[in-house]
């Protein structure tokens, strides 16, 4: 059995971060859903309000291995505007906002060290404005979410490899 590890990130719609991410070396499996917000048990008709602080996430099991957290980061500044506040294209909103919910205090300092090599770059004109915080509580979306663009594959989009 392979190693495994757990990130969890957010960067707007869950459909398309999911997509792109599934097909990345060393992924095992993804899972959308909802974290840190207000409320247990959250649903998808409340979490689209943008009034409970929920995130639409995406939990990423993957082979360290095979893909670093770190390189998964870096894939995730990627794949979404990380300098657009509470915003992906026209999905508008908090739970649409640029987040990484770290597990444990490694990931913390990878997530931060990865942010400012970034920032440091000048690949982004502006200043990132990702949130990277303690993942507090990660709860599956409905059936229909989970792997929405294999099921729908003309399926709304807003994310690209960048």
């Amino acid at each position: 059995m392979a190693n495994k590890e757990i990130a969890v990130i957010a960067a707007g719609c869950f459909w398309g971060v999911e997509e792109l991410l599934r097909k990345m070396d060393g992924v095992l499996e993804t899972e959308v859903g909802y974290c840190n917000g207000n409320g247990e048990n959250p649903v998808y008709t409340l979490v689209k309000t943008g009034t409970t602080g929920h995130a639409e996430a995406v939990k990423v099991t993957f082979d360290p291995s095979k893909l670093s957290y770190a390189d998964l980061i870096r894939a995730f500044y990627k794949l979404h505007d990380p300098t657009t506040l509470n915003r992906q294209e026209n999905d508008i909103g908090t739970q649409y906002r640029s987040a990484i919910f770290y597990v444990s205090d490694e990931q913390k300092k990878t997530a931060e060290e990865i942010t400012k090599e970034v920032e440091a770059s000048g690949f982004w004109k502006k200043p990132i404005v990702t949130e990277i915080t303690l993942l507090k509580k990660f709860w599956s979306a409905e059936e229909y979410h989970q792997d929405y663009l294999q099921k729908n594959p003309n399926g709304y989009m807003c994310h690209y490899w960048r």
